[in-house]
């Protein structure tokens, strides 16, 4: 079996706990081949995003455009996507990609509770939940969005993420247009260190798709991996620090 290739739109992050360079790790060491368009550049750390300095639309498509032609995409993941005019441009390349599932992890807030999308984009996150597989908002991305229902009727799948919920035990509910296709409660692992779970938890499955993966069964490994990188944790930082690598997670 060839390495699955994992097309990476995101942001950068300088600090290495989320968006690009998070999900490269986790591409990495779950076996995949991560390329990357570079969405925006931040200026970032354990404390929060202290600048953003979004790149030219048509830079982000000629860096996807650069991938496609040449070694090809399996799977595609979709984070911080920088502008609304980006978010249009960059669905409608890849509504010509046929077959490829895309996970859209809607970023709207860094774990440090920083801004990085405004008003413009994220109405125009709309058009990517129309050619996602997945999408993959925490409650309060679900609920700037619309709720369920309003990400449903876009004919994507919904994987809505509680670790923003109260108490002891989270609990992750994935749905479709048909229901509930499956739920996972957990124990919370109780660390400040959480900074890039939610790139991480989409790259995750978007490699496990990419590898041949079902849909729930790629979940299932992702969630199991985000909770190994929370217990590995480094401790870097004075705030929301990077997770860890673990290994032995490969299809």
């Amino acid at each position: 079996m060839s390495i699955a290739r994992i097309l990476i739109i995101a942001g950068s992050d300088s600090g290495g706990g989320a968006g690009i360079q998070a999900d490269l790790k986790a591409v990495t060491l779950l076996g995949g081949h991560g390329m990357t368009a570079i969405t925006a550049i931040t200026a970032q750390n354990t404390l929060g995003v202290q600048g953003v300095h979004p790149v030219p639309t048509a830079m982000v498509l000629a860096q996807m455009e650069s991938c496609i032609s040449d070694i090809g995409v399996d799977a595609v993941k979709i984070g911080m996507i920088g502008s609304a005019a980006t978010a249009m441009a960059v669905a409608e390349r890849l509504a010509q990609l046929d077959g490829v599932p895309i996970i859209f992890d809607p970023v709207m807030v860094a774990t440090s509770g920083s801004l990085l999308a405004d008003a413009a984009t994220i109405a125009a996150f709309e058009r990517l939940m129309a050619i996602a597989t997945l999408v993959t908002p925490n409650l309060p991305e679900l609920a700037a969005l619309g709720g369920e229902d309003a990400v449903l009727r876009h004919g994507c799948a919904l994987l809505a993420k509680g670790g923003h919920g109260d108490g002891a035990m989270l609990t992750d509910r994935m749905l479709d247009g048909a229901g509930q296709v499956a739920v996972w409660t957990d124990p919370r692992i109780d660390t400040r260190h959480t900074h890039g779970t939610g790139c991480t938890l989409a790259s995750a499955i978007a490699t496990g798709l990419g590898q041949g993966m079902a849909l729930t069964a790629a979940v299932e490994r992702a969630r199991a991996y985000v909770r190994a990188a929370l217990t590995l944790a480094p401790g870097l930082g004075g705030g929301h620090g990077p997770m860890g690598a673990p290994t032995g997670f490969h299809a």
